[in-house]
């Protein structure tokens, strides 16, 4: 286990996805170092990169966090409860970007490193991560590159993981009170170690490297279509959504809160404005509605051919 190769590469994935984002964005993100005392519940360092009322992005972090502890939380055992009490050391990059402009979607992605450190027993190294699209209007041409990208990435390591782990976003991304997806997907993984350490570490090296080609074509595309106060209500509408999955059911943030993580960090993901309407529903026939009929379900996305290439 080299912790300290995957810390050295999630640093610098980190730097590249937000100089890449700068260059879209016009202005610069704000960089702000941290680091806990020693002797605490947890210790460690981090970077949080963030920008706020961009060019583009009205709100987006891109963060950094290395930590160990005490005590795996209960959402780090769920699935592995001879675990339950060992000290852990977890790093990762996370990114939340929410675009001023509500053609450009939202995007999530996340790559991490666990390592549950048992007193009487070698290290158990697993890696998660993933990425997925959150559209407020939909383009075909958008989810499918988005898919196909991620597609492409996983190819190497076995064709079966795209499958498996665009499933596995959908069912993951999902708002079970609302019977509804957050978005149109992407690849979501957990627990995943197949093939040891080196094989498994690649696999999210893989998914990491891919997020700047999956999203930026998309911000390049959609970033200059104009709108009006409609959409931005609509926008905002959507990223209740956003919110409710992020506080309800995302096992990052609730890993972060029962850990004792920096809060200012965890809640990096929110959006800056959100709206809650009771009962709504959009218009039939409307570009609103069609989010819902035409894009919020599953689809093979990344085997789909353009039909629509207008939109």
């Amino acid at each position: 286990m080299n912790t300290q190769l995957v810390r050295d590469y999630l640093l610098g994935l980190q730097q590249r996805i937000v100089s890449s984002m700068e260059e879209l964005d016009g202005q610069s993100f704000i960089e702000d170092v941290w680091q806990r005392e020693p002797g605490g519940r947890l210790e460690g360092d981090g970077r949080v990169r963030l920008i706020e009322n961009g060019g583009l992005f009205e709100r987006g972090g891109v963060n950094f966090s290395h930590v160990l502890g005490r005590v795996l939380p209960p959402s780090a055992t769920a699935h592995r409860p001879e675990l339950a009490g060992a000290p852990f050391e977890a790093m990762g990059v996370s990114l939340v970007l929410h675009p001023h402009n509500p053609y450009v979607p939202t995007v999530h992605m996340n790559v991490r490193m666990f390592a549950a450190l048992p007193a009487e027993a070698p290290p158990v190294v697993w890696f998660g991560g993933g990425m997925d699209l959150t559209p407020y209007y939909g383009f075909e041409r958008d989810a499918q590159h988005f898919h196909r990208t991620c597609r492409a990435a996983l190819e190497p390591h076995g064709p079966e993981l795209y499958p498996r782990f665009k499933t596995w976003c959908d069912e993951y991304f999902y708002l079970k009170h609302r019977n509804e997806p957050r978005g149109i997907g992407g690849v979501f993984f957990d627990d995943y170690a197949e093939g040891g350490f080196d094989a498994a570490f690649g696999m999210m090296q893989s998914v990491g490297d891919a997020f700047v080609p999956a999203y930026r074509p998309i911000v390049e595309r959609r970033h200059g279509a104009a709108y009006g106060e409609r959409e931005r209500d609509f926008q905002a509408y959507r990223r209740g959504r956003y919110v409710e999955f992020n506080l309800v059911f995302d096992r990052g943030t609730l890993f972060g809160l029962q850990s004792g993580g920096r809060t200012e960090s965890i809640l990096m993901s929110m959006p800056p404005m959100a709206q809650w309407r009771y009962d709504w529903h959009p218009e039939p026939g409307s570009p609103e509605a069609r989010l819902y009929s035409d894009f919020l379900r599953p689809r093979d996305w990344a085997d789909e051919e353009a039909t629509h290439l207008w939109f």
